[in-house]
């Protein structure tokens, strides 16, 4: 390729890392142009998780013996480069002269490899920080020109730059996001809470007050009724600003259920060492959970199951309270139980919710770290 050919397919690739916000998609997109625009036809990003192992985040055109079965063979075990990035020894573009991954579905006889026997992978950095791999490979192709490599790493470095953009844009939001939580809980707090509150110990007065049995009834169903309220809004206001969570999920989960009149029995496996956004997800479908107990199941008592493994946590909440017929060919029962499916889902996790009269609930959840 020629060198204004390389600027051209540089500034196409540029323009779309500059427009995208997303980081998968990005990911998708810079993958698909890099390859229609080279000569190159084949082409796999490895991305980095902050538990220090790594997922596939983008194929393209992959040959039946590597994309087969949903592309197990990427999904699974480690090879060269990924050791090699891992421990901080894969610097620069480089030349793959065995792809472990390849040779494994071949010596099995698992599909073809149409010409795809070498590949050449990139870092995918920004200054010192890595991301991830680029990949890329042509039929029959043996070795990539020290042009071809040096123009890779000025893609990968584009892409670096892009996904640090992006992972800085959503740690920024969601810090606001929580700022904002809290200003709400802070306002619910100071207003509409200590309304509720004025209106619960007038309600009594009136009550105490008052010797016509009529009122007097009157006065006390305002009183249970603003004290309904007034727990619906301390829960609100948990929910928003959750008391307990900087000193672990459990510990939260346990104080939530306590402000609901639940005691919370607590089975742990493992150590308890997961990222942000995985315990925000449990807790807030923790959450969910409790409250549909509080309401629904006529028990006090909730028993929780949490199991922490090396790539990811099962989390199962169960009551033995009056339960209900579900399906799960048919819409889900409720809003909340719909909002818990949607948060695991949006997490790659998997939903399970069992329910029969007088047995109880059973909520199950995986989800991927």
């Amino acid at each position: 390729m020629k060198k204004q050919a390389h600027l051209q397919i540089l500034k196409e690739i540029a323009e779309l890392l500059n427009e995208e916000t997303e980081l998968l998609p990005m990911v998708e997109g810079v993958l698909k142009k890099l390859l229609k625009a080279t000569g190159f036809t084949t082409g796999w990003v490895f991305l980095l998780q902050e538990n220090g192992g790594h997922y596939l985040a983008a194929a393209e055109n992959l040959p039946p013996a590597l994309s087969m079965n949903q592309c197990q063979s990427l999904k699974k075990g480690n090879c060269w480069c990924v050791d090699r990035l891992k421990d901080n020894r894969l610097k620069k573009a480089t030349n793959i002269i065995e792809c472990r991954r390849i040779e494994k579905v071949l010596k099995k006889n698992s599909g073809e490899a149409n010409g795809i026997i070498y590949h050449a992978t990139i870092p995918l950095q920004s200054g010192n920080e890595l991301f991830g791999l680029l990949n890329v490979a042509a039929p029959f192709k043996e070795k990539f020109t020290d042009d071809e490599l040096a123009f890779l790493e000025s893609i990968a470095l584009q892409i670096g730059s892009a996904i640090k953009r992006i992972r800085l844009t959503k740690r920024e939001q969601e810090i606001a996001l929580v700022e904002e939580r809290n200003r709400l809980a802070r306002d619910l707090h100071d207003a509409v809470n200590q309304l509720l509150f004025s209106l619960t110990l007038t309600a009594r007065g009136g009550y105490e007050m008052s010797p016509d049995p009529i009122v007097k009834k009157t006065f006390n169903s305002i009183q249970e009724m603003a004290q309904d309220a007034l727990t619906e809004m301390r829960a609100l206001i948990w929910q928003l600003r959750p008391h307990g969570l900087e000193k672990g999920l459990i510990e939260a989960i346990k104080g939530y259920g306590e402000m609901l009149g639940l005691r919370v029995h607590v089975s742990l496996q493992g150590v308890i060492s997961l990222p942000s956004l995985v315990e925000e997800t449990l807790w807030r479908i923790s959450q969910e959970a409790l409250n549909n107990c509080k309401k629904h199941a006529g028990v006090s008592e909730i028993f929780l199951e949490l199991q922490v493994f090396k790539h990811q946590v099962a989390f199962t909440i169960r009551d033995h309270g009056i339960g209900f017929f579900y399906d799960d060919s048919k819409k889900l029962p409720t809003v909340g139980v719909e909002s818990m499916k949607e948060r695991t889902e949006a997490m790659n996790g998997t939903f399970m919710l069992k329910s029969k009269p007088k047995e109880g609930t059973v909520i199950h959840v995986i989800l991927p770290y």
